[in-house]
């Protein structure tokens, strides 16, 4: 009869209540947010356009919240690209715009130096186009040492090969996937802090889609509250 061996107590795994560190805090990262603009748009069919802007405003809007911060930045806003979506700008009133000619981010001065200047090793990523625009600066940020993470559902691309395709190389190469829902809970974790709750949800109500709906129908018809 085979008697299972005593496990000893170094080989021990005990549990704690603590989040992981792989996990996202508002104060932890830098949200970078790139050519979310008109003629960017126009030719994104990996994602539809009321998708994409509405992911793009969630995640805005909760990085504003929580404080994350942001580098906006754009490519020929004047002269090609047109303006950055509405829904982002206005999350973040007044803030400049960083823009470039160069299709990486990544080999802009200005960008660069705004984000040394802001001083997180950790860096989220969203934008247009996957292929390009967003695969250029993530793989040129892991290569310089930085944790970097892309919002999958905030980025788009000329088709759905085009951008899965992309998302597979820069997982390949180390970065990490998430959606823009996933990225503003991630930030709120407990329902127990009250100084978000209300900013959370509000955000959620109003860009969440059918989980926002669900919130509105909670508190509409029981006053239902998730802490």
């Amino acid at each position: 009869m085979h008697r299972p061996q005593p496990i000893s107590r170094k080989d021990l795994i005990v549990a704690t209540p603590t989040p992981g560190s792989l996990l996202l805090t508002p104060k932890d990262h830098a949200l970078v947010l790139i050519d979310f603009q008109s003629q960017m748009a126009f030719a994104t069919h990996s994602i539809d356009a009321v998708s994409l802007r509405n992911n793009a405003a969630l995640i805005a809007h909760a990085a504003a919240g929580f404080k994350v911060p942001t580098v906006l930045t754009t490519v020929a806003e004047k002269s090609f690209s047109g303006p950055m979506f509405d829904e982002i700008t206005a999350a973040f009133p007044g803030q400049e715009l960083l823009d470039r000619t160069s299709m990486n981010t990544w080999e802009d001065a200005n960008v660069i130096k705004t984000i040394n200047a802001i001083g997180k090793k950790r860096l989220v990523f969203a934008g247009l186009w996957t292929s390009v625009c967003i695969v250029g600066p993530t793989l040129s940020a892991l290569d310089q040492g930085f944790e970097v993470y892309v919002i999958t559902d905030a980025c788009g691309d000329v088709s759905a090969e085009a951008h899965e395709r992309a998302i597979d190389r820069m997982v390949q190469a180390g970065v990490r996937p998430m959606t823009s829902l996933q990225y503003m809970l991630e930030l709120q974790r407990d329902w127990a802090r009250t100084e978000t709750y209300d900013m959370t949800t509000g955000i959620a109500k109003k860009y969440g889609g059918a989980y926002g709906l669900g919130i509105i129908y909670a508190k509409t018809m029981f006053g239902a509250h998730e802490g």
